[in-house]
């Protein structure tokens, strides 16, 4: 049978600030989750939600609309931010990696076919609640799926490989924001799918 988890098409690392921190023991106050041992503090993820928020509230016309449609924000933000650690942890044990250059092709081209950043922005805040300062980290994070899946060949084998790195970081969610599902590598009610296909952007034509 098929496995359906939920890696959104937004991906979302703290920019301004490290998502994990030290941690020594259980979750305790100020703890969102434990991640590997490393804490995701409740004020990295309150970053990641303020700085979505505040972009909703700058669309002229559409702030109450984009605000009313991402009622679960801080639940999406943490799901991601856990999967990121995930994902980092599989492309690890694989040997993958992204390189910089490739995170600035990849968003040239995103561009490029989005016709303008105002574009590219309003889209990604619409589509996947990601401010603009949040989208090289979700270009990366695009980039090091996709390589990952390449690695193994499969998308099934791949799915494998990150249900054991989530295994082994044994994560514990703060019960406010949800239950992690270990077998759907999830947090909560987060239904999204996994891309099942390459999101890599079409690249412009030689010369163009």
């Amino acid at each position: 049978m098929h496995r359906r988890t939920a890696l959104s098409v937004s991906a979302a690392l703290l920019v301004a600030a490290p998502l994990l921190s030290a941690c020594s023991g259980g979750p305790r106050p100020g703890t969102a989750a434990v991640v590997g041992g490393e804490r995701i503090t409740t004020s990295a993820l309150q970053a990641q939600v303020v700085a979505v928020r505040d972009a909703q509230n700058r669309a002229d016309g559409s702030a109450a609309q984009l605000i009313q449609s991402s009622p679960g924000l801080e639940r999406v933000k943490l799901n991601k931010m856990i999967q990121t650690a995930v994902l980092e942890r599989a492309a690890e044990d694989a040997g993958v990696t992204v390189s910089p250059r490739e995170v600035g092709e990849f968003r040239q081209a995103q561009l490029e076919k989005a016709g303008s950043s105002e574009r590219l922005e309003a889209s990604a805040l619409e589509q996947a609640q990601l401010a603009p300062a949040q989208l090289e980290a979700d270009a990366r994070f695009k980039l090091l799926r996709d390589k990952l899946f390449e690695h193994y060949g499969s998308q099934d084998k791949a799915l494998e490989r990150l249900a054991a790195a989530a295994k082994e970081l044994h994560i514990k969610v703060n019960p406010r924001y949800g239950v992690w599902d270990a077998q759907q590598i999830v947090l909560g009610d987060q239904a999204t799918p996994w891309i099942t296909q390459r999101t890599r952007p079409e690249q412009p034509a030689a010369g163009a």
